[in-house]
């Protein structure tokens, strides 16, 4: 019998920013807005040889009972003006950013991503988030009149307009004939038309080295996960503990078929923290200290109103949670609550955990808040790691750093070479764009890449 391939683990690197995972309070955390930090993550993501770097979005401050949240006040810079500059430093690192797709526009999208395909010699990545939030809306001219059912139309269309853009110049557009003074071929107008979209114009920017960005996803509803496999090259889960990455995988592969995409052209990515200790006894006390500055006191009643819907200040963090049911009608928090679409239910689930493990306020919501982690030594972890991948739980992960710019260093001195040493990462970079990292097939070539399949 033919051993099945060992398959290959794919990393991705998410820069901290501002979120329940950043560790900001810690004397080695260093500014989430200066260049410096995000060229430290990305020169170590690709020193450790990780397909890509990875930048989310936020498109306006939350605000918790009448003031902005404090996790949120040093905001994000343009994510295309810092990849951009990212490009200049590193040489074959993917380049990642969340770009809304509800309040931006095909056309200017396309030669964005277009143009940072080119800069940075094919490695760009458009990680594509909708929104029906009226509160970030109020922030642009399109405001909140999309209904929560059309986000994913509009999503959508974006996308089949930006990828009519990206083809619509032939491929021997480009003549440069000194001698008779031809520089390019006529070149048609792009002819798009949908139910929000009426493009007719040529396109500013000549096929890009990858044809199209590599295209990104993150939804977990029925619908989300309709349209990932239809459009997208990865997907960005939450799924992270074995068996619901498994089901997820299994699910989201599962609906490739049907759009005629092959089960290897899709590629999923959970998000994951790591602690690494010298020994496993030393990892987990690092990663219980990491959680507890993590949830802070005031954050674990900061996180119990937004699902409250209350004033909860009076409670002890360290108490039992409270005894009243959520305020379904307040709106103390505006802005994206992942938790708390349905607050009663949330309620009880809560109270039914922290009876039974007889947890306070902040132990259930350091419980609650965790994402997948891996924590052990170097060869503990890589171990987890690829055993997830080898079971078909995920094909890689978007590692999370709870330090800024730092946190990436340790594992790539010492779990990357132990994930080489099983013959599951790459020991070089063998491509030169992102679609060769990721094994993806150039959109307009019937066979994957060069040196894709090594890499």
């Amino acid at each position: 019998m033919t051993a099945k391939p060992r398959k290959q683990v794919h990393l991705a690197a998410h820069f901290p920013g501002v979120n329940n995972t950043t560790v900001w309070a810690d004397p080695a955390s260093k500014s989430q807005v200066e260049f410096a930090s995000f060229e430290h993550l990305a020169r170590t993501a690709e020193r450790g040889l990780f397909d890509f770097f990875f930048l989310a979005e936020g498109l306006r401050l939350r605000e918790h009972r009448g003031r902005v949240h404090d996790l949120d006040v040093v905001g994000r810079p343009d994510t295309f003006t810092v990849l951009n500059a990212v490009a200049a430093v590193t040489e074959r690192l993917g380049l990642a950013g969340t770009i809304n797709s509800t309040y931006n526009e095909p056309f200017e999208l396309a030669k964005q991503f277009a143009s940072l395909d080119h800069l940075s010699g094919g490695r760009a990545a458009w990680n594509v988030v909708t929104s029906s939030d009226a509160f970030t809306g109020e922030n642009f001219r399109r405001g909140g009149y999309l209904e929560h059912s059309e986000r994913y139309r509009r999503a959508s269309e974006v996308i089949d307009a930006s990828r009519a853009l990206w083809d619509s110049w032939p491929a021997d557009s480009l003549v440069v004939d000194r001698e008779r003074g031809v520089f390019a071929r006529e070149i048609p107008d792009t002819a798009f038309h949908s139910s929000q979209f009426d493009i007719a114009a040529p396109f500013v920017v000549p096929p890009s080295p990858q044809g199209h960005p590599v295209l990104l996803q993150a939804g977990d509803s029925d619908e989300g996960r309709e349209f990932g496999a239809r459009t997208a090259d990865a997907i960005f889960t939450v799924h992270g503990s074995l068996e619901a990455g498994q089901k997820f995988y299994a699910d989201i592969k599962g609906r490739l078929a049907k759009y005629g995409r092959a089960h290897e052209e899709l590629l999923v990515f959970p998000a994951a923290t790591f602690v690494l200790g010298a020994t496993e006894a030393e990892a987990h006390e690092r990663a219980a200290h990491i959680r507890l500055q993590q949830v802070s006191p005031q954050t674990a009643i900061a996180f119990l109103e937004q699902v409250w819907g209350r004033d909860l200040s009076g409670y002890d963090p360290d108490g039992p949670l409270p005894d009243i049911d959520p305020d379904t009608t307040a709106e103390i928090t505006r802005g994206r609550v992942r938790h708390a679409k349905d607050p009663l239910a949330v309620a009880k689930a809560w109270r039914e955990r922290a009876e039974a493990e007889k947890l306070s306020i902040r132990e259930l919501i350091i419980e609650v808040t965790s994402r997948q982690q891996f924590i052990g030594t170097a060869a503990q972890v890589a171990e987890q790691i690829d055993d997830y991948v080898q079971s078909d739980a995920a094909d890689g992960f978007i590692l999370v750093p709870h330090l800024t710019p730092a946190g990436l260093d340790e594992f790539v001195d010492t779990v990357v070479p132990e994930l080489q040493e099983r013959g599951s990462f790459r020991t070089a970079y063998t491509g030169t764009t992102l679609r060769d990292h990721l094994g993806l097939r150039h959109p307009h070539h019937p066979t994957v890449a060069e040196g894709a399949r090594a890499s």
